[in-house]
């Protein structure tokens, strides 16, 4: 089955022609895929992001049109700022992206890890708590949020949260700060919004110049000659296409 084209002919398509939709980090990979695919669904979408962290990257690649996407390069960090785009932005479904994502940087820089993978959270869920009309949101965090036991066997749902580095600490503070948003704020609204967090693996597929990833480092590696290096040979990653999680997303 083709998700792409499967999605776009179903109810889905249907369902979001014409819906407002929020989509933070839309500028990453993952996200510009997303706000394709939302754009070939024919909802209105506005995105709010820092600028491309590479060059090139496949936000800018896709050179979408001002007339379909509001572009607002804005630090998750800035509430103050945050909370005007969205309220300005009038939502009905969030997509909460936005993130430091990379786990060897999360070493060099925790600090500005947690800030942004916890406070940006807890600014945006605040943002949405305070802005009328908005239905649902879904807020993407990551399988290395569990704690890590090293075992052969999966982790279900349920697994306790933990995460030996900041990058995997603070995407299991997100969730966290999430569940505590919902029991607290959106649960008591009978008209929502609701709220979901959604974990996916290593994502890979075209359009990624992301640096320490293994698809991309292997690709530059090969086009300038050098060796290929892999820090850990033994790990088992759970790969997915780009496409697989956003339509989970979806």
């Amino acid at each position: 089955m083709n998700v792409t084209s499967d999605l776009l002919n179903s109810s889905t398509r249907t369902f979001f022609q014409k819906k407002k939709v929020l989509v933070t980090g839309h500028t990453g990979f993952k996200g510009a895929w997303l706000v394709l695919w939302l754009l070939r669904m024919g909802a209105s979408v506005t995105g709010i992001s820092l600028p491309p962290a590479t060059q090139p990257n496949l936000f800018s690649l896709l050179n979408f049109s001002t007339s379909d996407l509001l572009d607002l390069a804005i630090d998750i960090r800035d509430g103050k700022s945050l909370h005007r785009a969205v309220k300005d932005a009038a939502p009905e479904i969030v997509i909460h992206m936005a993130a430091q994502a990379i786990v060897r940087d999360s070493y060099d820089d925790p600090v500005g890890t947690f800030s942004t993978n916890v406070m940006g959270t807890v600014n945006l869920l605040e943002a949405v708590r305070k802005t009328p009309g908005v239905k649902a949101v879904v807020v993407v965090t990551t399988d290395k949020c569990y704690e890590n036991r090293e075992w052969v066997w999966g982790y279900r749902e349920d697994e306790p949260l933990g995460g030996h580095d900041p990058y995997s600490s603070s995407k299991a503070s997100a969730e966290l700060v999430s569940s505590a948003y919902r029991r607290s704020f959106f649960a008591e609204k009978p008209e929502g919004p609701s709220l979901a967090t959604v974990r996916a693996g290593n994502v890979i597929g075209g359009g990624d110049w992301g640096k320490n990833r293994l698809i991309p480092d292997c690709v530059r590696a090969l086009t300038s000659g050098e060796n290929i290096l892999v820090r850990n040979p033994s790990a088992v990653r759970p790969w997915q296409h780009v496409l697989d999680p956003l339509s989970g997303y979806l």
